[in-house]
């Protein structure tokens, strides 16, 4: 939530210009995954989870577009960023209109009259946290009860915490988030059992459209929506970028797991279909991580010879 902020307000998404090619970049990321996953499951009872593709993992993408080091651009890393936050925002919105089961009215507008106190306090220049996260734990509660999922309330949150306190939040909670709390929740959430007969398993119509979704959907969604916006003069490729790099970002784009893998156990009751779920989104990211990896920097090795 504070990323979405830092890049609204200061960052790639901060003007209109900026922001076309990764808004539009990451729509085509998310709406061509789904759709290649709902044509592979249209004649199954599976299609709820057309939203599993959609979803990018920010960390696990910049994560392995870091180790190219300087052999990529920079603003490659920043263009991914931005796509990727835009990506995740419209994962969450995603949960919370089409995988939230029954809304309960009273707890959702407490919830909005406990946002409206955090726009406030942010209005009155508030600069103390302490308000900010007593009302945004009440907010999570509610929200958590109201059948939104509370994902939601993060992001609330953030958007309402002053600017220039996000900086040294960020470095505070990175460290934990990254090295504690982030391999818990893959931990807890991607724990698989291994069915005797995986072929089976592989067969299913779930794990074709993730597979196609993540590995196909994401760069071919990601590199042709962007081809058409700048052909067409709505948005421009950032300095020193080419279309090839673009790509190759699609690619990493398909690094679904945490979020896909949230998505797939909202998607689905069953547990078999979700241990089919979480397995094909491992299969896909890691498949789309080294496809991405190995893609970049044969490319870097190609322009350092040229």
């Amino acid at each position: 939530g504070m990323e979405i902020k830092r890049e609204l307000m200061i960052g790639e998404l901060s003007n209109l210009k900026k922001a076309t090619l990764p808004i539009f970049a990451a729509l085509g990321g998310m709406v061509v995954p789904a759709l290649f996953y709902f044509s592979w499951n249209t004649q199954s009872d599976f299609t709820h989870g057309w939203g599993i593709p959609m979803a990018t993992d920010i960390a696990f993408a910049l994560g392995v577009l870091s180790l190219l080091g300087n052999k990529v651009p920079f603003t490659l890393k920043v263009l991914l960023a931005a796509l990727a936050i835009i990506d995740d925002l419209g994962a969450i919105i995603a949960i919370a209109i089409f995988y939230t089961d029954e809304l309960n009215w009273l707890f959702l507008g407490i919830a909005g009259l406990l946002f409206g106190v955090l726009i406030l306090l942010n209005k009155l220049k508030v600069n103390n946290l302490i308000p900010y996260l007593l009302v945004g734990i009440l907010l999570w509660y509610c929200m958590l009860n109201s059948g939104v999922h509370a994902t939601l309330a993060g992001v609330l949150l953030a958007m309402t915490i002053p600017l220039k306190k996000i900086p040294a939040i960020e470095h505070v909670i990175s460290t934990p988030v990254n090295f504690i709390v982030l391999p818990l929740f893959a931990l807890a959430n991607t724990a698989i059992i291994f069915p005797h007969d995986l072929h089976t398993t592989l067969d299913s119509p779930i794990n074709h459209g993730i597979l196609m979704g993540l590995m196909l959907g994401k760069p071919i969604g990601i590199a042709l929506i962007s081809f058409i916006v700048v052909k067409i003069g709505l948005g421009q490729l950032p300095k020193g970028i080419k279309w090839k790099h673009i790509l190759g970002i699609g690619f990493l784009g398909g690094i679904g797991f945490t979020m896909s893998i949230f998505i797939s156990m909202l998607a689905f009751n069953d547990a078999e279909a979700q241990t089919v779920a979480k397995l094909s989104v491992l299969i896909a990211s890691t498949l789309s991580a080294l496809i991405g990896y190995f893609y970049l920097r044969t490319l870097s090795k190609k322009q350092t010879v040229a």
